[in-house]
């Protein structure tokens, strides 16, 4: 039976920005509530077909969520563990499951161990719980001692997951998620950078607790099967093809993305077995309609995205085509605060939410789009197509991101001469001798035909 994720349509919400947070804690203020506008969004989310959410940070932090201060207590900026275990309940009585960021490698320095540090320097029992703890020079926010901070960023200070306690305090942390919120997996921040031995035990503990627990890891380099593998995690970000899509359609060259998937999931794919976790944009880069110049090459991207292998996931926003990018290095942009009944009324590309909410559908009835092989059936710099397969299932997937219409013979082999139907508009489409002939693919178009 395969694992609930390849059944998923993931919507990722960054929860400060969703919600319209204020910028900085103030550790005093009483919880806000602002994460049950969430509520609001559940017939939006069943619209396109949502069945899992992602939430980023959650946990009470200094100020962008990923400075934790507290991995057992919500952020008072959201809500409460009450709030946010009602919300969690209530999606699930919807059919959508929910994961959670992890954010192991480093806390906030407001974190209660390391203001314990600060206080007492070498007295404190927590000094062996960051990394390179150097009392024999000053850091850059001029404590008496020195520190290692994520990519140098000294306001998020590196755990030492090599210490016993430190494990235990993590996994006690998520012991309390599962048992208190029922969350269905996590999605762990900078999993590159995790002890290999804190990952193969924080598996070991959440396939214990729960048996298809799902973790998620955000790699952006390197070699994917180094994380996810048996005995790690499940599945990582796919930042190559997440590349793929966009500059194949800005750059006139699906070369690009097509290497990338037969690389990732042809006949000898080094990630047949991983579940990787596809996107588009997210919250720490450019909205993908920022990085094309012509948005309607939107449809087709969001054609490739729905039909690869993988598991398919919305940042919260983008179903309307909306566009942010970094200023000055700030994510602001990436992460604004948005109404719902607003984003409805002025819905400049309703087109563009039909389209991701009729791929969403096509995806949740195809088990070759879910769980079937891949297989490269056309190339060209505006036109490519492929195949998948699973049983007796054949869905042939075409896309034409040039400005004009396109002609297309697809060679596929093994099928019998018949009609295709294209799940887009239910055309029929004629094969003939183990040759798919597609007269007219419209501008920026897509076909997805059930043979």
């Amino acid at each position: 039976m395969k694992h609930w994720c390849y059944d998923s349509v993931f919507y990722h919400i960054y929860p400060l920005g969703f919600c319209g947070g204020a910028k900085y804690n103030s550790f005093s203020s009483p919880a806000e509530f602002t994460l049950d506008k969430v509520y609001e969004w559940i017939d939006h989310f069943k619209y396109l077909g949502i069945n899992a959410i992602y939430f980023g940070p959650v946990f009470e932090s200094t100020s962008h969520g990923y400075d934790t201060v507290d991995y057992f207590n919500i952020d008072r900026r959201l809500g409460n563990n009450d709030s946010f275990a009602r919300l969690v309940k209530y999606l699930h009585e919807n059919g959508i499951k929910v994961i959670i960021d992890g954010v192991f490698n480093h806390t906030g320095r407001d974190f209660w161990a390391f203001y314990d540090l600060r206080h007492k320097l070498q007295s404190s029992k927590y000094k062996d719980w960051f990394t390179n703890i150097n009392f024999g020079a000053k850091s850059k926010y001029d404590d008496p001692f020195n520190y290692e901070g994520w990519n140098g960023h000294y306001n998020l200070v590196k755990l030492n997951l090599k210490n016993p306690e430190v494990k235990k305090h993590l996994l006690d942390a998520v012991d309390s998620w599962i048992r208190n919120f029922n969350i269905d997996g996590i999605r762990l921040d900078t999993a590159d950078l995790l002890d290999p031995v804190f990952l193969h035990e924080l598996s070991e503990f959440c396939k214990n607790r729960k048996s298809d627990f799902w973790l998620m890891g955000e790699v952006i380099h390197g070699d994917y099967n180094k994380y996810a593998c048996p005995g790690m995690i499940d599945s990582v970000t796919n930042y190559e093809c997440y590349k793929g899509l966009y500059s194949s359609h800005a750059d006139a060259n699906y070369f690009e993305i097509a290497y990338s998937l037969n690389r990732q999931f042809g006949e000898l794919g080094i990630y047949r077995n991983i579940p990787l976790y596809n996107f588009a944009d997210n919250h720490d880069v450019n909205r993908v309609a920022s990085s094309l110049s012509d948005k309607n090459h939107l449809f087709t991207l969001y054609t490739i995205l729905f039909t690869m292998p993988g598991v398919p996931s919305i940042y919260y926003g983008s179903e309307w085509g909306i566009e942010g990018q970094k200023e000055d290095g700030k994510d602001d942009k990436l992460r604004p605060e948005i109404e719902l009944q607003k984003m409805n009324a002025e819905n400049r590309n309703p087109e563009l939410t039909r389209h991701i909410a009729r791929l969403s559908q096509i995806r949740k009835e195809s088990n070759a789009l879910k769980y079937g092989s891949y297989k490269q059936l056309y190339i060209n710099h505006r036109q490519f197509a492929f195949v998948r397969e699973y049983e007796n299932e054949t869905i042939v997937v075409a896309v034409n991101s040039a400005n004009t219409a396109a002609f297309v013979n697809i060679n596929v082999a093994g099928c019998k001469s018949g009609r295709g139907t294209n799940l887009l508009n239910n055309n029929e489409l004629a094969v003939k001798n183990g040759n798919l002939s597609i007269n007219n693919i419209e501008p920026y178009g897509s076909i997805i035909i059930s043979i």
